[in-house]
Parts: C-alpha cells; structure tokens; sequence
C-alpha cells in the first residue's frame, strides 16, 4: 500500500513503526459554529481511511479531536453571552448529531483540549526547560522557532517564506515574529485555567501536540489534517514536539483537499459555508459521500449547484438494478472476488476512493444484462458491491425504498406493471426479437409513458 506523504512529496510504501500497529491522528473542529461540508468532508476522508486500514488488517487506534477553547468560541460566547465552556458543549453536541445522521464513524478515542489542561502545561514546562520557549512578564509563553533549526521541514519552506506565508501577531515581548503562542494569558472575564506563568489558556497549536503524546507516547504512524492546517498549524506541531522528544513526531503526513462553493473559497467571511443540518434536509447521507469521495481526496471540490443532485441520480440508478435484479428473481447473495480486489488496488493507491467509485458504472452495465439474461451471477456482482463499498458508506439502504423516494421526489413514478413492460422490451432486444420489442415499445407508449434506448438498457418515464 503506498500513501502521498506531505513530509516527502512523494508516494511511499506504507509501512509502520511498530509491527502491525497504526497509530493515528486527525485534527478535528475547533467548535466555534455548526458543521459545514468541509468538516464532514475532512471526517469522511479521515473514517474511511480508518477503515480501510482496518481492512488490510491493521490493528488501528484512531484519535480525533475537539478544539473546545480558542479565540474564536470566546468571541462567540461573549456575542451569545453563553459562557464558553458551555457554549463548546452545546456545539459539538450539534456536530455529534450530524456525524451522526452523515453515518461518519466515531475515532477510537475523542480528545477535548479543556480535559487535556494540565497535560498541556506539563508539555510547556519541559519545553521551557529545554530552552524551546520562553515565559514573558504577561504570562505568556511562546515557543523559540530559532530554536529549531528544521522549521518548515513540513511545508518546504524557509523563515523568509514563513514570515510571508502567515498573519504574524504582534507582541513585544516576542523574541522573533515566527514565535508561536503555547499558552496565552486571560484577559478580564476570559475562560481561564490556573499555570506556573498565571492564569490563561492553551494556544491552539500545542493542543494537538500535548493529546497525541498523552494518547499514543512519542511517535505516531499518521497525522491527518486539511491542507490548509499544513502550514502554521502542522509545522508547529512538528517543532514543538521533536524539539520535546527528540525523535521523528510523524511517519506519514496525509492532507486533504479544500471545498470550493462555484469556484470560490467556501467561508463565513463570503457567506458561502454550507451547513451540513441544511445539506441533509435536501440530499441523503449516501449521496453526499458519493458526491465528495468521487474526488481524488487531495484534490479541491468545487460544489456547483448539481453536484449532489447528480449524486442522488447515479445512486438511484444503481439502487433501481437492485430492485430488478429482486423482481428478476435474482437472489442477492454470494461473491465476486474480482470486485473487492479492484477496490482494494484502488484505495491501496493512495487511498483513491475516485477510481474505486468510477468502476461501478461498468459493473453495473455489465449487471443489467445479466440480469435480462436471467443470470444468477448479476446476484453475486450485487452482493460483493453492497459488502464491498460499504466501507465508503454507500449501499446501505434499502433498494426499493430508495427507489421509490427518489421517484417520489422528482415525480417519476413508474408503475410495476411498466417497468415489468420495459425489461420485457430489453430482454427481446438482447435475444434480436426486434418485432417483439417494438411491440411492447408501442404498448408502453400507448399507457403514457416515454421509451429511452441507451447502452445501458430501456428506462422509461411519465409522458
């Protein structure tokens, strides 16, 4: 299995560092507001990966976290004028429930920076006797990036790239404009926890450094994260931890894509953010994931206005070959090798969910004139595909009820009785009985319904 690893550039052998144990590592929400698209994204790339790993038989802990205390949660609770902590619970229980109704898998461990405080400090301290940070009369601490000589290693980037690639806050007591906060001091009526530098809080970069060494010890297998949390967030995971322990922080660096809404960046600032308690009042889980995972995931979505729909269309196609498959008398069970192993090449090529997905339009071409042909192997295609791409959390539901919601919805009902007409009609075509084809063509139009002929077989719609 090989896997793009940032830190590289480059495709490498997947191979961890102990035996046949992953450890790994996602940054999660920081819960200042609802789930968008880009957090389920994010947590969908992140699950099936979990999962696939899990497949190949690796024995995986996942960890995930939630940034409970930052700048912007104070910003809203003084905006809400719900005290933070509780302003942070009641946000990731909205984002629980959507992950929920999104059927996106829990980590092995949730970890929350507010239950991680004093881990936090004990990692800060060691840093400052170390030399790596230093305290300053606010009660502040910053970590020395001078200190480290392999900063940007991560983001291929010098200290001159770095003082022009981010926002660099200002601070007098600062030792050099690249230091970065590790724990900030309270200002008046701020959510607090009490240190051996005063009372204050954690910044957000040493949160995920302080959980994963509190998690999984030294050195973990792989870390996830959007691209853009590569540089500052990454980088300075990387500083302050090696400059800590002294050994690699990260094996492999895995980065996702970001979400464009019509080309443009998706944010607040732009009013673009789809909100993820909106998207699922219009399009199912399913269709969702299929919209997102048929992007390669370091690559960039761009959400146009038919991307989910078109989604809900090809799983609705696939799902109605169920159901003829069922009214065929075709039993659904079985195996077919040949498609669990193409998926397995697919997502062991740096987990490329895009051409696992873009096969199934040829099976399922291959499946419908199995099915005319009243071949019980179309039973088997149907069953490795429900087992087999259920890891990507597709084909799950039930055929017939998908089905028939989604003709519901956009008013193509068909009858049985037509849709029995229609494979009639196919199957005649595929044994060359033109005259018996064009027979039921014309019985079928003369009940109210339109006849469309393509490769993939005969669909019929409402006139």
């Amino acid at each position: 299995m090989r896997i793009y690893n940032t830190l590289s550039g480059t495709k490498e052998e997947f191979v961890p560092i102990s035996g046949n144990k992953v450890n790994m590592y996602a940054c999660g929400i920081t819960v200042s507001g609802e789930a968008h698209i880009g957090h389920t994204y994010q947590a969908l790339i992140y699950d099936v990966i979990r999962k696939f790993l899990v497949k190949k038989g690796y024995d995986v802990t996942y960890a995930r976290n939630y940034t409970d205390v930052d700048d912007k949660i104070i910003a809203r609770s003084k905006e809400t004028g719900i005290p933070a902590d509780a302003y942070a619970k009641m946000m990731i229980k909205k984002i629980d429930k959507v992950m929920a109704d999104m059927e996106v898998g829990d980590p092995d461990l949730w970890l929350k920076a507010t239950e991680n405080i004093q881990n936090i400090i004990n990692f800060i301290s060691i840093l400052i006797e170390k030399g790596h940070a230093y305290p300053t009369q606010k009660g502040d601490v910053y970590f020395s990036v001078e200190s480290f000589p392999q900063y940007g290693r991560l983001s291929h980037r010098n200290t001159e790239d770095a003082l022009n690639g981010v926002r660099i806050e200002n601070d007098d007591d600062k030792k050099n404009p690249l230091d970065f906060a590790l724990w900030k001091s309270a200002k008046e009526g701020e959510i607090s926890w009490t240190s051996p530098w005063g009372k204050g809080r954690p910044g957000w970069h040493i949160e995920c450094s302080a959980m994963n060494k509190t998690a999984f010890g030294e050195q973990i297998d792989l870390h996830g994260g959007g691209r853009d949390l590569i540089f500052p967030h990454h980088e300075n995971e990387i500083a302050q931890t090696e400059a800590l322990t002294g050994k690699q922080f990260v094996k492999y660096w895995v980065h996702n894509g970001l979400i464009k809404v019509n080309g443009q960046k998706m944010s607040k600032s732009l009013g673009n953010s789809l909100l993820m308690s909106d998207l699922l009042k219009k399009h199912s889980n399913e269709s969702i994931k299929f919209a997102l995972l048929q992007t390669n995931y370091r690559n960039d979505i761009n959400i146009t206005d038919d991307l989910f729909p078109e989604a809900e269309k090809h799983l609705y196609e696939f799902y109605k070959v169920f159901v003829m498959a069922s009214e065929a008398g075709i039993k659904i069970d079985g195996d077919y090798p040949e498609i669990d192993q193409k998926f397995d090449e697919a997502l062991s090529d740096d987990f490329n969910t895009a051409l696992a997905l873009s096969e199934l339009f040829g099976y399922f071409k291959k499946i419908r004139g199995l099915i005319s042909a009243k071949d019980q192997t179309a039973g088997k295609m149907l069953s490795q595909i429900k087992k087999t791409y259920s890891l990507l959390g597709v084909f799950t539901k039930d055929p017939k009820a998908v089905v028939d919601g989604y003709e519901k919805k956009h008013g193509e009902q068909v009858p049985e009785e037509i849709t029995a007409l229609a494979q009639k009609m196919q199957s005649a075509r595929l044994e060359k009985d033109y005259a018996s084809a064009d027979a039921l063509r014309a019985e079928i139009i003369a009940k109210g319904y339109t006849v469309m002929i393509s490769k993939d077989g005969v669909t019929v719609k409402k006139a």
